[in-house]
């Protein structure tokens, strides 16, 4: 049984091995090969399951923020961070629900 444990282990490294290289990503660059001006393009999947999943969180996570930072503005008025607190329980989740395109990762407005 020894004598079969062994070369089954070895092919079975051999062929993970293998599919490793099959399974690997094809990145497209742009011709300035500078990653700041690549485009994203977001398969369909991807596009469905943000729009069903991630944007009504996101909207909600928006509206809970607002709610919060209206609760916690008298406090955060006297710390003097209105602004941070705006910023990060607000404008970041509105940011990611309403400007970012539909299956992509980072938000923004995209200028082809």
């Amino acid at each position: 049984m020894k004598a079969f444990r062994t070369p089954a282990v070895v092919l079975a490294l051999t062929s993970g091995l293998l599919a490793l290289s099959a399974q690997a990503e094809v990145v497209q660059q742009n011709a300035s090969g500078d990653p700041l001006y690549t485009l994203e393009a977001p398969k369909g999947y991807a596009m469905v399951g943000d729009l069903v999943i991630a944007r009504p969180l996101l909207i909600g996570a928006t509206v809970i923020g607002a709610a919060a930072f209206v609760v916690s503005l008298p406090f955060t008025a006297l710390g003097g961070n209105v602004g941070e607190a705006a910023q990060s329980l607000v404008v970041e989740p509105g940011k990611e629900a309403f400007v970012r395109c539909l299956g992509c990762t980072s938000s923004g407005y995209k200028k082809d």
